[in-house]
């Protein structure tokens, strides 16, 4: 393989090309959030049908296929995967703006999931080839600037587009931009020189051996997935929660989102990786001490931003906590990276993504859908918010759990081989 540090302009090009194919990873999922109204007044669903649509029918396949090709890319080629994983859950994205009911819109979900299972974990493995140790942190924090990016793209484009057209011109377009990406991607990001043996080898069951044989991977994934409950869950319904709690429109919803999203998320993502990197370097432990204590933090910060008044009070908690939810990012990836060999990273890494999409996507915009329902009969269209509020105690629980990773992840750390 070609040493990292030789390659300071392909890897920095290689890496803003990933980044831009993570932005549309994150608006395509984002945008169905901003879209829940006329969607559901269009096609008549209920919040939970709409849950399901949001999170269960694009967790199913999302999860389960990204250990698969995952493995195809370790053995084949990381940067082909990619290209057409982002074409093809392009592709469905356009599909969902011709949707004419429940069953169109949940398989065509379905299809964005299948597409979105071949982009992050090899992503994540290229990065991890083309950038040194010290530097790994900061350029998957920077690779996951496109969650906090893509959502508030998602978020300000879905809402122009929806009020200047209609809900499905801003599905064709964003379907149809990402296709247009797609060739670009396969020309400019190419695999580094593996040896041979890096394709020959570690099949699937062997990383499964070695992964499940370390708590602190299970702990790490588990943490994870508790985030992501609440993240994904209040990504979906929190523009719904500001026009049925604070009587925003389609766009102003979508601006006073758009600014929480991005100014905090990034300041989020790119924190945790540069304080990773920094305080890594001579202790470990800190990869999983950053995302514990930003946890622990978050679970009360959202709650209060959600109950806030009115949207001056909430903007400050909400900014708050869309910077700590997210700090995890760059900080867990890294040190999933590295509980096993790099020729195992991509199938490792789809591995842990297994569990938290599985669990994040497939429970928690169902949870708080379901819940909304539930509670309907005695909070009325408030219902939503105390559904949302109730699920934010799962950062709490990933910030305990994170806790346990400290020592563990010190004494199962594998540096590069």
């Amino acid at each position: 393989m070609a040493p990292a540090k030789s390659l300071p302009r392909s890897r920095n090009l290689v890496l803003a090309f990933l980044l831009i194919g993570y932005i549309f990873n994150f608006l395509d999922r984002q945008i169905l959030g901003i879209l829940a109204h006329p969607i559901k007044a269009d096609l008549h669903l209920s919040d939970t049908e709409f849950g399901a649509i949001g999170g269960l029918a694009f967790a199913l396949l999302y999860s389960v296929l990204g250990v698969p090709l995952a493995y195809l890319a370790d053995r084949t080629s990381r940067s082909a995967v990619v290209a057409g994983a982002l074409a093809i859950w392009s592709g469905f994205t356009a599909l969902c703006g011709t949707a004419t009911g429940f069953g169109q819109l949940f398989l065509y979900r379905l299809g964005v999931g299948v597409g979105e299972a071949g982009g992050v974990a090899p992503s994540y493995a290229l990065i991890a080839d083309y950038f040194p140790p010290e530097r790994r942190a900061r350029a998957l924090a920077i690779f996951s600037l496109g969650v906090p990016i893509g959502l508030a793209s998602g978020t300000l484009l879905g809402a122009y587009i929806a009020a200047v057209v209609n809900w499905r011109a801003a599905f064709l377009i964003m379907g149809v931009a990402g296709i247009i990406f797609a060739p670009a991607m396969l020309y400019v990001v190419r695999d580094l020189p593996r040896p041979a043996a890096d394709r020959d080898s570690a099949p699937i069951g062997q990383v499964f051996g070695m992964l499940a044989r370390k708590p602190v991977f299970w702990l790490l994934a588990c943490a994870a997935a508790s985030s992501s409950l609440c993240g994904y869950g209040l990504a979906l319904w929190t523009p719904s929660v500001i026009m049925r709690s604070f009587g925003l429109d389609l766009i102003g919803t979508g601006q006073f989102l758009g600014s929480i999203l991005l100014v905090g998320g990034t300041i989020g993502v790119y924190s945790g990786g540069w304080l990773a990197d920094r305080l890594g370097s001579s202790d470990r432990g800190w990869y999983a001490k950053l995302p514990a204590i930003a946890w622990l933090v978050t679970a009360p910060t959202f709650a209060i931003g959600l109950m806030a008044p009115n949207l001056v009070a909430a903007w400050p908690f909400l900014l708050v906590a869309n910077a700590l939810n997210i700090l995890w990012l760059g900080p867990v990836t890294t040190a999933v990276q590295h509980l096993v060999p790099r020729r195992m990273r991509a199938t490792a890494s789809a591995s842990f993504l297994l569990i938290n999409n599985f669990i994040g996507l497939g429970v928690g915009p169902l949870l708080i859908g379901r819940l909304s329902d539930g509670l309907k009969h005695n909070y009325g269209i408030e219902s939503l918010r105390y559904a949302a509020v109730a699920t934010t105690g799962f950062y709490a629980v990933a910030g305990l759990l994170m806790l346990l990773c400290v020592n563990r992840l010190r004494s199962d750390w594998i540096d590069d081989d």
